[in-house]
């Protein structure tokens, strides 16, 4: 099982290809959204073969829907591999939740009903999907708005049901989590404790937009200083972790968002030496 930390990546988007070209910034990989670059030739994957010469790349999708009730989409599927083929990604993701119903892609991250059936049916999607592709997943936590009225557990005990029936592994969004506390009263910490620390691969941090009674995940802002709190506390839990920033709107120049890596870096770096200078003097003692 890879239980490397890959360090600190970026989102790569399309407003800064040439930029990370130029100059070469000091990132240890980048991520890409899987769909943009499934495509035969073209601009995006003439930049993206360009870049993985230079960086590593995680493969991040959208539209997996590994929830939804329809037969998984061999030729989605087929596609994905192939991309995975090319540019040999450090890890392989997508989110828990499902697209769509009928064929009819909504184009939103939809949650599910946190149910044994579901659970049942999400996991058995997933050992066929990594079966086909050769290969471990991670399963992203969305950020979510409503609640099902058959849920049967939280949304922490689901997903840690799934990855482990499944054998796969856990993208910990970090905001999201922050995100759905708010909008569902509960302890975002509640959920950070139950997660099995040996399933967590990757965080995800981002901005939000917060309207007093309710947040929506947005990606258009800077992180709020409560998610940087919960990122640290998220450290603490589950020690290095590959951490990137998602930035999918309101796209600033590209030395912005390496500043707020920088904040990243920074607060790992106090996080985990803390952590260690305290458990030697617990031994010590």
């Amino acid at each position: 099982m890879n239980n490397k930390n890959y360090g600190f990546g970026l989102g790569l988007r399309t407003d800064h290809f040439v930029d990370v070209l130029e100059t070469q910034p000091k990132v240890d990989w980048f991520e890409v959204v899987t769909e943009n670059f499934m495509v035969e030739g073209g601009k995006p994957k003439h930049y993206l073969h360009q870049i993985r010469r230079d960086y590593p790349l995680f493969m991040h999708g959208v539209s997996l829907s590994i929830g939804s009730v329809d037969p998984l989409d061999k030729r989605y599927l087929s596609s994905l591999k192939q991309l995975a083929d090319e540019v040999e990604p450090l890890w392989l993701s997508d989110h828990l939740c499902f697209t769509g119903m009928g064929d009819v892609n909504s184009h939103d991250l939809l949650p599910l009903p946190y149910s044994e059936e579901a659970i049942d049916h999400v996991a058995n999607r997933i050992i066929q999907v990594q079966d086909f592709l050769g290969r471990q997943i991670l399963l992203e936590n969305v950020s979510s708005y409503l609640t099902y009225s058959d849920s049967q557990c939280s949304e922490w005990e689901f997903m840690s049901e799934i990855v482990k029936r499944a054998d796969c592994n856990i993208l910990l969004d970090i905001n999201n989590i922050y995100v759905s506390a708010r909008n569902h009263g509960f302890d975002p910490l509640d959920y950070i404790n139950a997660i099995d620390p040996s399933r967590v691969k990757q965080f995800h941090l981002a901005g939000h937009s917060d309207y007093g009674d309710y947040v929506i995940d947005t990606h258009d802002h800077d992180i709020a200083d409560p998610v940087w709190d919960l990122y640290e506390q998220s450290l603490k839990r589950f020690g290095a972790t590959s951490t990137m920033i998602e930035r999918d709107d309101n796209i600033p120049p590209l030395g912005e968002l390496l500043a707020e890596l920088d904040i990243a870096r920074d607060i790992a770096y106090k996080t985990l030496n803390d952590s260690s200078e305290s458990s030697q003097r617990q031994i010590v003692l």
